[in-house]
Order: structure tokens, then C-alpha cells, then sequence
């Protein structure tokens, strides 16, 4: 699952033209380039970590408004959090998204990428981009990119895969946590987590 939703989310670059732009035509242009970029860097092809790492903190984060996504997957218990804890939660949802799908983004092995078309009225400051990873002896894959319009363009919420909210998947392991130990005690883990650089499906098998 993180695999595909690696090879999506690297198809989400910033662009000057981005507020410009719709979210389809932006998602449809910048995977072309990321797409075009692993297939000519080699040592993004043989796993160069600290490589990846760059590209996806270059062409990806800046199309996702991860304090949304923070909120929405710790639920119901955002409220609980003070500003401190809420900035640390933030941050710490990030560092994991990016270090799962930067280990997965390096075992791309020439998967494309179709972005269909999305209906946008001129009002709309909601959109879903429906996409599908396209590999060699298996089925598409749907990803589903959730955005809203912000002021410097349109941004990344949720993402959907074959039909699996990210958020909602989140929601219900983060609930357990804050459960057993408080929203201090989800902030350890996901310290812990990313310090040891495990993707989730392997800390949670080692819990």
C-alpha cells in the first residue's frame, strides 16, 4: 500500500504556476516531471536515500497542507492538544509521511501514472483527482488525491487508495495511542518511529 502511495504522492510538485492552475492539470504536469526525473537519475533508480529524500522534500511537500491531514488523522482528539503539542504532531506526521514514501518512492521500477480529467466549477475550492498507477503484470491502481484551494494554490488533504482514506487508516491507530497514553504519549511514538526510520506496518509489527 505505502509503495503506490509513494509513486502518487512524488506526482504532486510545486509549480510557480500552481495557483494558476487546476488541481488535475497541476498533478498531470508534475508527475511527467518527477516521473521524467527518477528515470534519469540513476541513483534515485538504486535507492540513494538521501536523493530521494531531497526530491520528495522538493517536489512533494509543498502541495500538502499536513496540518489538515495531522488534524483529521488524530480526530476528535486534536481538540485535547494544545498549540505545542498540535505544532509537534504536525511535524512529526510529516516526517513520517515523508519517510515512508521516500523508502517506497526509491523502489520505483517504471510504473506511469494517469491523471484523469476533474469537473471544476469556477466556485470550487474542493476537488478530488482521480488517478491510477499503471503496472506491468498487475491491475491500476486508483489514488485519489482530496485538495483544497488555498491562497498559493490547491493542496493535498487526504489521499484515497483503492478506496483507504490515509487520514481515516491513521485516525484509528493514533486513537489507540492517545488512548493508552495521551496525545504525549502519540507524540513519542511517532518520535520513536521516525528516529528509527520503520515504516508504520513495520513498527506496528514489532508492537
Amino acid at each position: 500500500m505505502f509503495r503506490i502511495l509513494a509513486i502518487g504522492l512524488a506526482a504532486l510538485a510545486p509549480a510557480l504556476a500552481a495557483a494558476q492552475e487546476t488541481p488535475d492539470q497541476l498533478v498531470k504536469r508534475t508527475t511527467d516531471e518527477v516521473l521524467a526525473i527518477i528515470k534519469a537519475d540513476k541513483d534515485l533508480q538504486s535507492g540513494n536515500m538521501s536523493k530521494v529524500v531531497a526530491l520528495a522534500e522538493q517536489k512533494v511537500l509543498p502541495h500538502f497542507d499536513f496540518t489538515r491531514m495531522a488534524r483529521l488523522a488524530v480526530g476528535r482528539n486534536w481538540a485535547q492538544a494544545n498549540d505545542a503539542q498540535k505544532e509537534s504532531l504536525t511535524n512529526e506526521f510529516r516526517t513520517l509521511l515523508v519517510r515512508t514514501y521516500s523508502t517506497s518512492l526509491s523502489q520505483y521500477r517504471n510504473q506511469t501514472i494517469e491523471v484523469k480529467p476533474t469537473r471544476l466549477g469556477p466556485q470550487d475550492k474542493e476537488a478530488v483527482v482521480k488517478t491510477a498507477v499503471i503496472q506491468q503484470g498487475g491491475p491500476p491502481i486508483p489514488i485519489d488525491y482530496v485538495m483544497e484551494k488555498a491562497d498559493s494554490g490547491w493542496k493535498v488533504y487526504d489521499v484515497i487508495i483503492d478506496g483507504a482514506s490515509l487520514v481515516t487508516t491513521y485516525r484509528g491507530t493514533f486513537n489507540d495511542q492517545i488512548q493508552k497514553g495521551g496525545v504525549d504519549g502519540l507524540i513519542k511514538t511517532l518520535q520513536e518511529r521516525n528516529r528509527s526510520g520503520a515504516e508504520p506496518s513495520k513498527a506496528a509489527a514489532k508492537k
